[in-house]
């Protein structure tokens, strides 16, 4: 054995003296950093130049004749948008961008370099500066090299070129229709000479397009120009940058995986069987014990409720996800996580700001009697009073006439158009595959129809409300009815505990009216109250209250307070509230899955 380890040493020592030193992983995230800060200070300077003239002319003068200027320092508005949006993609990461960085930044510090061999760039100071500068950002692009890894879209060329196309074409023929306009030269100009000028003017609000001297427009028009061209140039970068947006659909194999795993750990999270909604994806740990079901919205890898499986598995499910969202440039964050997935998803990094609280009734603990539950107890009364009854099935027992009768009534009843809901709806209903979950129907005197109610399974004997629908025009109450008719009738189907709405900022509304509250608190108070004549935010926090249930906190997790925008409208758009335009068909994914429907409020 040391005879062994007596060649071998050597032999490891040559590898690595020829082999050439990588830098520190601290060292190439502070690299990668100074890029994005170089790229921010650009843009603004930039800007400053394009609104500043003494500024402006600072600039070009140094970029003209015997001096030349950092890299992307053109005191244009298309170099500011460039600057400013490559911070942004180099920001998260994306190594389309650096290599674009690099493409257009090492011939320049190359051409720097060649010019200050010769003596009449090598008088001025501002040379040498402008130089270093962009050579620090060539070595700086260099050594980060690695921390740039997230890979775009495959859609993304097709899409660029047609964005390019379709923008340059609007602009153009705008710019032109503009300078035609509004030119205040005395001869007049070609068409030609008109377009040479929108093109000059595009690229530099500067003395560029002065060679053009049967063109003379007025200064708001030039800035218009440059204005649309930086525009349809940053609309092109976005396109050529743009991140994949993942996979659309759940897969056979996943959903079998899945449910494995909720038969063996469904009883930890109320929201567990969301995660067989098929607009999402899942990554399973490396074990196969746990998985993050997922979808991806805007940019943003939206995860919902807690890790599916075996708690010791969760960390391996997390990191997976999270490494994914890297490689992709995704923004990761949560909705509707429980305070326990919430300690775990805040040791790999993120933060967490509590959403509102889950309503879940115990059914051993419900009655009612007492004077708390009078104003449910006379709505039940009143409603029974007046004929309607209420029956309740497992999905696999209702016939397939039934079922079609209730998914019609379901869609006919539907407030508006847009199916609405993400993180706690399932999002199709009377799927052969859920014949577990619970369906309320309820009838009126004559046997017709007039609401329903769907729950989907919470472990063994827990139920969680999926979808509510009813006929606007039957008996104020109704909905009571047949929750509480769930309540009181749950031991029926062995059920024990019932998950209902989610009750969002529910905290502030009670302790805001609390004697005593505090000014932000009440404000807070009053705002939420103002824009639930909209979003009925309060109405659902006292939808729930009325049965008095034991309220489990949910929250958003994050990486960066700065994402939470970002998060707010990916969000919006997931449960249905925002509807972004189509996309051209050529940058559409094929599938191979059929959808299934897009979400069942589960709201009132």
């Amino acid at each position: 054995m040391s005879a062994q380890k007596s060649v071998l040493i050597p032999a490891q020592r040559d590898s690595h003296r020829s082999a050439p030193p990588s830098p520190g992983p601290r060292l190439r995230a502070r690299a990668a950093a100074s890029t994005v800060w170089y790229l921010r200070l650009l843009a603004v300077l930039n800007i400053a130049a394009v609104l500043s003239l003494p500024f402006r002319e600072e600039v070009h003068e140094h970029n003209g004749g015997e001096f030349f200027t950092p890299y992307l320092a053109t005191a244009g508005l298309v170099s500011a948008a460039l600057a400013l949006f490559l911070a942004v993609v180099m920001r998260r990461r994306k190594r389309a961008a650096w290599v674009f960085n690099l493409l257009l930044a090492g011939p320049l510090f190359a051409l720097y370099v060649l010019a200050l061999t010769q003596d009449r760039f090598q008088d001025h100071l501002f040379n040498w500066l402008s130089a270093a500068l962009t050579g620090l950002f060539v070595a700086a692009l260099l050594i980060g090299r690695r921390e740039f890894n997230a890979i775009g879209d495959r859609s993304n060329p097709r899409l660029a070129l047609a964005v390019g196309a379709v923008g340059l074409l609007v602009s153009g023929i705008l710019s032109t229709w503009l300078v035609d306009a509004t030119n205040k030269a005395r001869g007049g100009a070609s068409l030609g000479e008109k377009i040479i000028y929108v093109l000059l003017r595009g690229i530099s609000v500067g003395p560029l397009a002065d060679r053009v001297p049967d063109v003379h427009a007025p200064r708001l028009v030039d800035i218009a120009i440059n204005t649309m061209a930086a525009a349809t140039f940053l609309l092109v970068l976005y396109a050529c940058f743009r991140s994949p947006r993942g996979r659309a659909l759940l897969t056979e194999d996943d959903e079998k995986r899945l449910r494995e795993l909720l038969d063996r750990h469904g009883e930890r999270d109320s929201l567990g069987y969301f995660a067989l909604r098929r607009d999402k994806a899942a990554i399973f740990s490396p074990t196969g014990k746990a998985a993050v079901t997922y979808r991806v919205v805007g940019g943003v890898s939206l995860a919902s409720g807690d890790p599916i499986g075996d708690l010791e598995a969760w960390p391996g499910a997390i990191d997976a996800w999270l490494a994914e969202a890297r490689r992709h440039a995704w923004t990761p964050a949560v909705m509707g996580a429980s305070e326990e997935a919430g300690t775990v998803y805040a040791r790999h990094g993120l933060d967490a700001l509590e959403l509102g609280d889950e309503a879940i009734v115990d059914v051993a603990d419900f009655s009612l009697d007492g004077r708390a539950m009078r104003v449910v107890r006379q709505a039940h009364n009143r409603v029974r009073r007046a004929g309607y009854t209420v029956r309740i099935r497992r999905h696999e027992d209702v016939p397939d006439d039934e079922m079609a009768l209730l998914v019609d009534r379901a869609d006919h009843w539907r407030d508006g158009a847009t199916e609405r809901g993400f993180s706690m709806a399932l999002g199709r209903l009377g799927d052969p595959a859920d014949g577990r979950c619970v369906m309320l129907e309820c009838r009126d005197a004559d046997g017709e129809p007039r609401a329903l109610l769907s729950f989907v399974p919470w472990g063994e004997h827990g139920l969680s409300l999926d979808l509510m629908r009813r006929d606007r025009s039957c008996e104020n109450g109704l909905m009571e009815f047949m929750v509480v008719e769930l309540l009181l009738r749950a031991e029926e189907i062995g059920v024990r505990r019932v998950s209902l709405n989610f009750a969002m900022f529910r905290s502030v509304f009670e302790r805001g009216a609390r004697l005593g509250a505090g000014p932000v608190l009440r404000l807070w108070r009053s705002v939420l109250t103002f824009f639930s004549r909209w979003w009925q935010i309060e109405s659902l926090y006292r939808a729930n209250a009325k049965y008095r249930p034991l309220w489990e906190p949910r929250f958003l997790l994050f990486a960066k307070s700065g994402d939470l925008p970002r998060i707010g409208i990916a969000s919006a758009r997931a449960e249905g509230f925002l509807t972004p335009p189509a996309l051209p068909a050529f940058t559409r994914r094929r599938e191979s899955r059929p959808t299934a429907d897009t979400k069942v409020g589960s709201a009132v």
